[in-house]
């Protein structure tokens, strides 16, 4: 593997909150524990789990659109979090983000040419009618004709705004795109769309991406690795290819094999995870995933598994440890 464009060390995201009525207490959610990985340049690096696990926050964290309270975050040996002013803008222009929501992440005021040519003015990139031209060929790019420069976001359905989001991450030329849940607000068949899209970038520019989602199918697909996340930590990491092959961690197990597959023939009753998710305001000891494990030991419940390497990936598991 090339040398990271990425690398994440301990990352660590709390949110404090008051819950309660009618005396409220303050409770610390712990969204993000510990979290590690690296993507190297041109890489398709997966984060999977169910929903709340805590994907979507790392992805923002790492950009700073929300402030980690803990960890590193290096861009090409760049330190982010220690990154102010021009410097920081210098980074960000490298790392871009597609939302989950194509309807509330463009400005319903803002015609399309206005929201991609801002950036390029912003960064110095362009001005005018360069940064108009460029604007429309990025459109063109993305499979929207130019005309849309002149248009309102609500004058497009959902899968064309998930174009023009993507559109306008590539403006500042970024090296690392990350997709939060990019495709998992669009019917099916827009979904392939936008993920060829997403792929022909890929290929075409060189693009490495952090590709959040829940979905295991379009992991299985888009991404060369993959970790899983589950109650804020990593639990297992490794290629794509194997982790949904043969992963090591029950959960990763069970969330693979309650994962549909499109084969009439292989008609099967999904398994189920026993119990409920833990709350992140108040995680069991031990393995977070104890209390649903089918293979849970009595160390599970008093000992937080280590991580433990192996030449196919990573788990934290004391069935590996």
């Amino acid at each position: 593997m090339s040398d990271p464009v990425l690398e994440v060390q301990g990352l660590r995201k709390h949110f404090v909150t008051r819950k309660g009525f009618p005396k409220p207490k303050t409770v610390t959610i712990r969204a993000v524990e510990d979290v590690s990985f690296t993507i190297a340049a041109g890489e398709a690096f997966g984060l999977v789990g169910e929903s709340g696990c805590g994907k979507s926050t790392v992805a923002r964290a790492l950009l700073r659109l929300i402030e980690p309270d803990a960890g590193r975050v290096l861009y090409r040996g760049e330190e982010l979090r220690a990154a102010s002013g021009a410097k920081l803008k210098s980074l960000r222009r490298r790392m871009q983000i597609v939302f989950q929501d194509p309807y509330s992440s463009l400005d319903p005021r803002q015609t399309v040419g206005s929201a991609l040519t801002e950036p390029m003015r912003v960064h110095g990139i362009a001005t005018g009618a360069e940064a108009r031209r460029r604007a429309a060929a990025l459109l063109e790019e993305v499979g929207l004709p130019p005309a849309a420069l002149d248009r309102l976001p609500h004058e497009f359905s959902g899968g064309q705004r998930q174009r023009i989001g993507i559109a306008r991450a590539l403006t500042v030329e970024p090296e690392l795109i990350v997709a939060d849940e990019p495709v998992s607000a669009l019917d099916v068949s827009v979904q392939a769309q936008v993920l060829l899209l997403m792929r022909e970038l890929r290929q075409r520019r060189g693009l490495a991406f952090l590709f959040v989602s829940h979905d295991l199918s379009v992991i299985r697909w888009f991404c060369d690795r993959v970790a899983v996340m589950y109650l804020g930590r990593i639990v297992e990491e490794g290629p794509a290819s194997r982790v949904l092959a043969a992963p090591l961690h029950p959960y990763a197990r069970v969330l693979r094999d309650a994962s549909p597959i499109p084969d009439p023939a292989r008609r099967a009753e999904l398994p189920r995870i026993a119990g409920e998710i833990p709350s992140a305001a108040n995680p069991p000891p031990g393995c977070p995933f104890h209390p649903r494990c089918p293979q849970a030991m009595e160390i599970c419940s008093r000992v937080l598994p280590r991580w433990t390497q192996t030449d196919a990936g990573g788990v934290a598991c004391h069935l590996h440890g």
